[in-house]
């Protein structure tokens, strides 16, 4: 009996090691939503590698530049990018203010929800619905109606506000390499203004550490008061060989960590990968239909041809495939089992 009683207590003290291990690991877990594999090895290692005194590939912090793809990489794309949901909002909106848009296209098939027509008009049609919702009114003015914007309007598939549908494991991811002295950058083709007005929120990432497209802006006197008008003109686009040179311009730096979605990251990634020590590359393939979307070669938004595919897996970089390499995907899912 005795016997049994000090087998019972060996058990017992053997579940509670047991039990502060795995607590002490799961604390010590920098990518908890992240699932344990290969691409949640080779971001770790890296990391590890680039920031421990002494490491071949130590890199001083000054030089520990990360740069993200906004849409698609940090946040949900589909089915049309946040920004343009935005401007159809504005379509809507303002529309007393501009009669002529009741027979005019882009417009009238906004007006009519006739989103089909307004697809078939390509990118051609989305930057006349963006110049024209984006200009015309001051910075300051621009800043106050998206915010307002992001406030109230939701996914027409997740019902939830648009803020809420940043990706659980790329938040972690942000928040690994800042702890290790790494600068996070965005680095995106949407509009900087725009996204200028969540990201240190929604990511901890602030204004000045925003490279996207812009447009052009006018200094004027506005009620006796300075102001920047926008412009309904390009100043930059910020999207596959511009971001390369966007971070050149912006940044100054080239960064040692990119992570991209799609196509319009390819040059971004390259650029990345031409650094003088060991470097990062990442790609968030969307696989998920169930939790999120998926989608590849054949979808407008977010496009992921086989090409990419085939240039990442020769080059060495990381695909993350998010139906199997991450647990959640928003913050509010529950895990899978």
């Amino acid at each position: 009996m005795f016997a049994h009683g000090m087998k019972s207590v060996v058990c017992a003290l053997g579940f509670l090691v047991l039990c502060v291990t795995s607590s002490v690991e799961a604390a010590d877990d920098p990518l908890p939503s992240w699932n344990d594999g290969s691409v949640k090895e080779s971001i770790v290692d890296f990391v590890l590698r680039v920031t421990t005194d002494g490491s071949p590939d130590y890199v001083a912090p000054a030089n520990r530049i990360a740069t993200f793809d906004n849409d698609g990489t940090l946040w949900v794309e589909q089915p049309i990018y946040t920004q343009f949901a935005f401007a159809i909002d504005r379509v809507k909106a303002t529309a007393n203010q501009h009669p002529d848009w009741k027979t005019k296209e882009p417009f009238k098939s906004v007006l009519d929800g006739n989103m089909k027509a307004v697809a078939s008009m390509g990118e051609k049609g989305m930057v006349q619905i963006v110049a024209a919702t984006h200009s015309g009114i001051t910075t300051v003015e621009f800043n106050d109606v998206v915010a307002t914007w992001f406030k109230t309007a939701k996914h027409p598939r997740f019902k939830r506000l648009y803020t809420d549908l940043t990706y659980k494991p790329m938040i972690e991811l942000l928040e690994y390499l800042r702890a290790k002295e790494f600068r996070t950058f965005i680095v995106s083709g949407g509009g900087v203004e725009f996204m200028r007005a969540f990201t240190e929120e929604s990511y901890g990432i602030p204004p000045w550490q925003v490279v996207g497209s812009a447009g052009k802006t006018e200094f004027r006197m506005w009620d006796a008061s300075p102001t920047l008008v926008k412009l309904p003109e390009v100043l930059f686009v910020d999207d596959g060989p511009g971001k390369a040179a966007g971070i050149n311009h912006y940044i100054g730096r080239q960064p040692i960590f990119a992570f991209g979605n799609s196509n319009g990251d390819k040059e971004m990634l390259e650029w990345t990968a031409n650094c003088m020590g060991v470097c990062f590359m990442g790609l968030v393939h969307h696989t998920d239909a169930v939790r999120e979307y998926a989608y590849g070669p054949d979808s407008p938004v977010g496009t992921f041809p086989d090409s990419l595919m085939q240039q990442a897996k020769g080059s060495g970089w990381t695909v993350v495939n998010m139906k199997d390499d991450w647990k959640v995907i928003f913050s509010w899912e529950k895990p899978s089992p």
